[in-house]
């Protein structure tokens, strides 16, 4: 069981457990979790839920971003991308969330390097998947949302120098 100021993952939503409450009615303890990307909501689950996830540990975190470089870009026909986009964010899987971020990161700063439009497909892609992964990472590294990001591109930028 989680404790107060516990972080946890609800859904895709990194949150923070506020109380544990008993609820008369039926007997059973709840959980009110506070999103850490919008402190304003408060979510009320039973700490019984099975949509209730472990933040992933620091050391699976700090190997998977060590395996950045060795993770590979999506090499498919442009038609393919974003059906590919699609099933990679759906698994919920950290490597092939990083793989998304890694290819749309990398394809437009290519680009932009070739003084090329942005792909929008990219672009969403890539705050879709940044925002399912950083506010986690942000918390599990000790480190502000934005610090989290920049210490990831700074590691994708790597990989290009």
């Amino acid at each position: 069981m989680y404790q107060i100021n516990d972080y946890l993952k609800y859904g895709k939503d990194v949150c923070r457990v506020k109380e544990i409450e008993e609820k008369k009615f039926n007997d059973q303890d709840y959980y009110l979790l506070v999103p850490v990307k919008d402190e304003t909501l408060k979510i009320e689950i039973p700490v019984t839920s099975d949509k209730v996830q472990d933040l992933i540990s620091k050391d699976k975190l700090e190997s998977l971003l060590d395996k950045i470089p060795e993770i590979e870009t999506i090499e498919l026909e442009e038609k393919f991308m974003e059906s590919e986009y699609k099933r990679l964010m759906s698994t919920g899987e950290y490597e092939d969330i990083m793989r998304v971020i890694k290819t749309t990161y990398l394809r437009n700063k290519i680009r932009k390097q070739n003084n090329k439009k942005l792909a929008e497909k990219d672009i969403n892609y890539f705050q879709q998947a940044e925002d399912n992964l950083f506010n986690e990472f942000s918390v599990v590294l000790g480190k502000s949302y934005d610090d989290t990001k920049n210490y990831i591109i700074n590691k994708l930028d790597g990989i290009l120098a």
